[in-house]
């Protein structure tokens, strides 16, 4: 060991009898463990909250999206599908056409986004584990047509799955209309469907409705044009990595984005929101780490005759510099490593139990989604070295200053 780490820890010892200056070493040592326990833990929360966004979102929304660089609508014929499928990492393609609609069921109406989705949209079954009733298929076994109405809807409508006599009706502008006609079918082309099955995910998702594209093409009258494309990426690779060979190979007229960047706003808002509860806490621990300052300054007093005869034994400045600032260190480092320890424990216990909850009844956990990620912890422990160096130099510099000038 070190000479300057082993008068360090002799002094760390030994100076735990003097009841105030060690009151102050352990205030000190405690604060910084508390400081570093709720980063850990209040970073992996937002870790946690980000991985549980990614699930709900994949719940919905497709792998890679293709959306018209300009417009809302772009043709679609089958050397076109073809030409997609043909990048490699791409499993297959589902046609989309999307768009706002009057939905009506007995004597209520409602506005809903209605989601026209082809056979694909069955094959990628992301939505089976956010169906609470019913089935999500689009056809039943004698053909008849089917819609998936989100939880939000159905409420709005007060639809029953069980009425097989009352339709749900889903209404969209004639093209060309201009002026509302005095008799609704002369404004509106219309579909009926039977509802078949109800999900839900959150909020942001309650206003949908997913029937057959076919269908939902002649409403809208979009004449073989798709709103979108959404594409299922193969196993083995990347949605990033296939979004840009598709963005290559399709040219400038159309936007291609993963799941992330359709995300790209809440998984920002996030990430900065992380980023300032860190630096948050980074401030809560040096001011944490102030009491070490206080409590080497204090030992540098009461060491003052200890420093002056290292300095007559041939100590240099910088012996005595590295001595208290590794002093310091061990007071902060014992506390960092003891709220580091914490913090992984509880995160754990919570990943494992879950006993703090969400609070809401209606949430889509029981508990506060945790992930743990060792960059975090990293971070975590660089945050509180750079801080006691902090803390730790000047009390560091004035002890050695002062033993050169005090006599033995």
């Amino acid at each position: 060991m070190d000479l300057s780490y082993r008068i360090a820890v002799r002094y760390f010892f030994s100076r735990n009898k003097r009841s105030f200056i060690s009151v102050i070493a352990r205030i000190a040592m405690a604060g910084v463990a508390v400081g570093t326990m709720a980063m850990v833990v209040v970073l992996s929360v937002f870790n946690g909250m980000e991985d549980l966004n990614r699930k709900i979102f994949k719940t919905f929304d497709a792998d890679i999206k293709i959306t018209p660089a300009e417009g809302k609508r772009f043709k679609v014929n089958d050397a076109f599908i073809q030409n997609i499928k043909s990048v490699e990492g791409v499993k297959f393609v589902t046609q989309v056409v999307e768009d706002n609609a009057l939905a009506q069921y007995g004597n209520q109406q409602i506005i809903v986004r209605l989601k026209g989705v082809d056979s694909g949209f069955e094959q990628q079954a992301e939505l089976d584990t956010a169906l609470i009733e019913g089935s999500l298929r689009l056809y039943g076994n004698n053909g008849t047509p089917y819609a998936i109405t989100a939880e939000g809807i159905r409420n709005a409508l007060s639809i029953s799955l069980e009425d097989i006599l009352t339709p749900l009706q889903l209404m969209y502008p004639k093209t060309g209309t201009k002026t509302i006609a005095v008799n609704p079918s002369e404004a509106f082309n219309t579909l009926s469907l039977r509802p078949g099955g109800v999900f839900f995910i959150e909020s942001r998702y309650d206003d949908y409705v997913i029937a057959p594209v076919a269908l939902v093409e002649q409403l809208m009258e979009y004449h073989g044009e798709r709103s979108s494309l959404e594409i299922k990426v193969a196993p083995g690779f990347t949605e990033k990595r296939v979004s840009r060979a598709l963005a290559e190979k399709l040219g400038g007229q159309f936007v291609v984005k993963d799941r992330d960047s359709l995300n790209s706003d809440l998984l920002r808002a996030i990430r900065l929101e992380k980023l300032f509860v860190a630096i948050t806490l980074s401030f809560i621990i040096l001011v944490a780490a102030i009491n070490i300052f206080f409590s080497l300054s204090m030992l540098a007093i009461e060491k003052k005759k200890d420093v002056s005869m290292l300095y007559a034994l041939g100590a240099t400045p910088k012996l005595i510099r590295k001595i208290f600032l590794a002093e310091g260190a061990i007071v902060a480092l014992s506390g960092a490593i003891f709220g580091l320890c914490a913090g992984i424990a509880l995160c754990l216990l919570q990943i494992k139990y879950g006993f703090v909850s969400m609070g809401m009844a209606t949430s889509l956990v029981d508990a506060y989604p945790v992930k743990l990620i060792w960059g975090d912890i990293l971070f975590t422990g660089v945050i509180v070295v750079i801080i006691t160096m902090l803390v730790s130099y000047i009390p560091a510099r004035r002890a050695a200053q002062a033993g050169q000038i005090l006599p033995v």
